[in-house]
């Protein structure tokens, strides 16, 4: 159980998995600002960035769950790092069946609501952890401009253009799941190309190491269309922002 290798290559230099900048996660963080000691549950939390730089700035406890373990253990180093490994931990699991032993403060699946098989399922996932008055966080994809067509559908990592809201439908359907959205901060464009473009390199670098790896055919032809299409869709057409909601 373990995430492709093409996508730990991609994103091997990064942190922060996600289109969002270690300032847009400093900056939710200090606008949830949660008290010293408060618990934490990450699903899917990739390199353990949310989890490490909250217990370092807010002295959060916490628990993060992924089936990469690449990033899990780049998450253990970073807590090493920042001197909070004895405030958080990390499993190598299945995050779409994890509950919590015991209720947490905050529940986050931060780009990852595959794992309960869209929004919905990953809201009711997140509410077997939390305690009743918590807070969950949801990182999810919404469309900045109406698609016109499939190639944008598709440059955009989605299959039809349904996959994917406008952000007041999504923000009506967290209401219609009965929540209240209580905070959000969204990537811009920006953090959008920080992301995508640290992929590029990544990729380049490793290509240039690993030349007759059997993946290299792969990886060259995503490298040679990746900058247009992201200029061209993505950066146009796609947001993505961390939703901050509490149960009604």
């Amino acid at each position: 159980m373990d995430l492709p290798r093409s996508f730990t290559i991609r994103e091997s230099s990064h942190r922060i998995h996600n289109p969002f900048s270690s300032r847009k996660l400093a900056q939710l963080g200090e606008a949830l600002d949660p008290p010293p000691g408060a618990r934490v549950l990450d699903l899917a939390c990739g390199s353990g960035e949310l989890l490490c730089t909250w217990a370092r700035d807010h002295r959060i406890t916490g628990t993060g769950v992924d089936i990469s373990t690449v990033f899990l253990a780049k998450a253990r180093a970073r807590a090493i790092e920042l001197d909070v490994a004895g405030q958080v931990s990390f499993t190598h699991g299945d995050a779409s069946n994890h509950v919590a032993g015991e209720l947490v403060d905050i529940g986050a699946c931060v780009g990852a609501t595959w794992i309960g098989g869209g929004v919905a399922g990953t809201v009711d996932l997140l509410r077997r952890s939390l305690r009743p008055g918590g807070v969950m966080l949801i990182g999810e994809p919404y469309w900045r401009k109406d698609p016109p067509d499939q190639a944008t559908v598709e440059s955009c990592h989605a299959t039809s253009k349904a996959d994917f809201r406008v952000l007041p439908e999504l923000l009506e359907q967290f209401g219609e799941l009965g929540c209240d959205v209580v905070q959000m901060v969204l990537a811009d464009q920006d953090s959008w190309d920080g992301y995508v473009a640290a992929q590029w390199l990544n990729t380049r670098r490793w290509l240039d190491a690993h030349p007759d790896d059997e993946l290299a055919e792969q990886l060259r032809a995503e490298l040679a269309a990746a900058p247009v299409r992201h200029a061209r869709y993505q950066r146009e057409y796609l947001g993505w922002g961390v939703f901050a909601l509490m149960d009604r």
